[in-house]
Parts: C-alpha cells; structure tokens; sequence
C-alpha cells in the first residue's frame, strides 16, 4: 500500500510528519493493505497560518481500492495530528464496509442457490 502525502502552503510537511501519517494510515488501515493500492493524503489549514482557533485543519483521505472506484473522506479538526487519527479512523470504517459489500456480492454470485433442498440420497 503506497501512500503519497501533499500539503498546502501553510501545512509545513516534514519528515516527522510525513512519518506520523505513514504510521497512522499503516496502524489504522493494515488490514486492508491486500485491496487498497494507494493513499493520497491532503493536508490544508483552511483559514492559513493568520487564525488559530476551530477546526480548521483539513485532512482529505483518497484509497484506491483493487477493482472499486476511488473512495474519499475528509476531517476538521483543530490540529494536523487529530485531522490525521480523526480521517483514518473514518477511513478504516468506510473500507471496512465497501470491501464487505464487495465481499458480500462474490460470495452470493459464486454460491448454490439454497431455494430448493437437494435430493436426498438413500440410505442403505
């Protein structure tokens, strides 16, 4: 699972950062690392550096999940690192419901039809 990290111009993306994110989606989002190809990040303050106070921290979470279109979340939050934990935990929940509907779909295309009850083969 690749995962790319952007950010504006006010979201100052170092390594230590960049490092948190990686950590967080990989904590968060593992057990679906067989499906999911890529991770964009977006990191943004939405007022700029100039305005301390609400939720103005955005995170935009895109996956790429094998064989489905794109999904994407976003979160507000007051800091970068709660936008971060807050978008990942919503992502894990979203993937965790689109790769079970998907899931879901396979197993009753590829299984018998239950309607009618099979012969039953005599006893001896």
């Amino acid at each position: 699972m690749q995962i790319q990290i952007n950010s504006d111009r006010n979201i100052q993306a170092d390594e230590r950062l960049a490092e948190f994110v990686r950590e967080t989606l990989q904590n968060k989002l593992s057990r679906f690392a067989d499906h999911v190809t890529r991770i964009e990040v977006h990191l943004s303050d939405e007022n700029g550096n100039t305005k301390h106070d609400g939720n103005d921290k955005r995170c935009l979470l895109e996956a790429r999940p094998e064989g489905m279109e794109p999904v994407a979340i976003t979160e507000h939050a007051a800091t970068v690192g709660q936008a971060v934990t807050g978008a990942a935990d919503k992502m894990q929940r979203k993937l965790s419901s689109a790769i079970g509907k998907l899931r879901d779909k396979h197993t009753r295309a590829g299984s018998p039809d239950f309607s009618e009850p099979e012969p039953a083969e005599p006893v001896e």
